[in-house]
């Protein structure tokens, strides 16, 4: 089998891992994976995961590739909430939550960290298209700012929310109290109750 033939198959998967190289051909070449990374014809995202030069330009695809290499999970914590203007900083690593074990990986497309929580909190995201039919599993404003209490408890006193630098427009004017409120009632976690207390009583709510 030769590389065209490989592309044709592969490349509208955008991601794809050697398992699925070797259902489609049993008889892959593994060296072919060592030899057309040292090309630059495809790029190791992570162990066993690859995609195609091309895909580096294309929108959205940092966070298409978050989920697939690391599944089941959604984007949510830092990079959720940068992205909705809720905290100030630029975020460089895409971070994710997971059902599976903590993670963290690094590739040509950005670093990927992943933290953990039990099945019954992989809820609270929205499936976000992509311009080529694609989706992506994304927090919902709700449910980044829950994830980044409950995953970081030193965020435990008022000056430590305050620190945050939350940005009270957007918590004031977009942020859906019933549907933080929903989310949180199936955290079941006092703790977590108390730090969105904090919260309320800081900016308002």
């Amino acid at each position: 089998m030769n590389y065209i033939e490989f592309r044709n198959k592969m490349y509208p998967l955008a991601c794809f891992n050697i398992n699925q190289v070797y259902a489609w051909h049993p008889g892959f070449n593994r060296n072919n994976f060592i030899k057309w990374t040292a090309k630059g014809l495809i790029i190791r995202l992570r162990q066993g995961f690859y995609t195609f030069p091309e895909y580096k330009g294309k929108s959205d695809y940092q966070y298409y590739f978050a989920n697939r290499m690391y599944n089941p999970s959604y984007i949510s914590l830092h990079t959720a909430l940068a992205f909705y203007g809720i905290i100030p900083e630029t975020v460089v690593q895409i971070t994710s939550i997971t059902s599976l074990k903590t993670a963290a990986f690094s590739s040509p497309f950005g670093d990927y960290s992943y933290k953990t929580v039990k099945d019954d909190l992989m809820f609270g995201y929205d499936l976000k298209p992509m311009d080529d039919g694609r989706v992506f599993a994304f927090a919902t404003p709700e449910k980044a700012l829950l994830d980044l209490l409950y995953i970081y408890p030193f965020y435990n006193t008022e000056k430590d929310i305050e620190d945050l630098r939350l940005d009270e427009d957007f918590l004031n004017e977009e942020l859906k109290e019933d549907i933080l409120l929903g989310y949180l009632s199936r955290f079941r976690n006092k703790a977590l109750e108390q730090r969105i207390g904090k919260l309320f009583d800081i900016y308002r709510l």
